[in-house]
């Protein structure tokens, strides 16, 4: 079927100009915020040994987030997509409105922005990183649909029924790759992780960031294999593997190791 075309921009104000990347962005931050602090007021989920975050803490952590996401994100982008454009021409490092952003890197940058905020209110960092890594995939479910409505980061070459033609990729039918990274890498991560935390997930911090971790990495590979490779880049390691399964890899990594030490420190507590 012929990919329906959206308007990039989303709406516009005057002279704001708002597109949908953007909008997916603002909607994901604002969306995890609530969601966070709709968390950390249900003492139900907290127990005894473990502090809550306040409300008012949150608000704090967002903007802590929001820079970690976007500078993480841009610096992903510039040292594992483009590094030697970007060598080129180092000053549009810091021109983020023209795109390109990597959600490893943003993943990193937050994850360093919730850990030093986690410090300087006298939290745990990791009872923080779980609670971050709980509402994480909201924003990456909202992202991947601004991938599909914005047609890019298209999928390969497929003749399922649901196949779309985008027509900056050529005239054959792709698979809507960005659509299965929704569903799975968001909307199915989401609803995990949020019956790992009703059910005393809370208790042994670490354990829900370790999940997210394991999780993202294992449907972003899976995804992968249906997921056009960047052109510049092609496949690597023999024809098959592409960037996002090799970034996905130390994720995995991490996440096991915070699930295990979760484990250690729930048994030695």
């Amino acid at each position: 079927m012929l990919f329906p075309q959206f308007d990039p921009v989303a709406f516009s104000i005057g002279p704001l100009v708002v597109r949908w990347y953007a909008l997916a962005y603002i909607l994901g931050l604002l969306g995890g915020w609530y969601y966070a602090r709709r968390l950390a007021m249900d003492a139900r989920l907290w127990p005894a040994h473990v502090k809550a975050p306040t409300p008012e803490q949150l608000d704090d952590l967002l903007v802590y987030a929001a820079f970690g996401v976007v500078i993480g994100g841009r610096l992903g982008f510039v040292l594992f997509y483009h590094p030697a454009y970007f060598a080129a021409n180092p000053l549009e490092i810091f021109q983020v409105w023209k795109g390109g952003m990597a959600f490893h890197g943003g993943l990193f940058g937050a994850g360093v922005a919730v850990f030093l905020w986690a410090r300087r209110n006298g939290l745990n960092p990791f009872s923080m990183l779980d609670i971050a890594a709980a509402v994480a995939p909201l924003g990456l479910m909202l992202g991947r649909i601004a991938n599909f409505v914005n047609g890019e980061l298209w999928g390969r070459v497929s003749d399922v029924p649901w196949a779309f033609i985008f027509p900056v990729a050529g005239p054959q039918p792709r698979h809507p790759s960005q659509l299965y990274e929704a569903a799975t890498e968001g909307l199915l991560l989401l609803i995990i992780l949020a019956i790992v935390v009703r059910k005393n997930g809370f208790a042994h911090p670490g354990r829900i960031a370790g999940l997210f971790g394991i999780g993202y990495a294992a449907t972003r590979i899976f995804c992968e294999f249906f997921r056009e490779p960047d052109r510049h880049l092609g496949f690597l390691a023999g024809g098959w593997v592409t960037m996002g399964m090799l970034l996905s890899v130390p994720m995995a990594l991490v996440g096991f190791w915070l699930y295990t030490r979760a484990g250690k420190q729930a048994v030695t507590a």
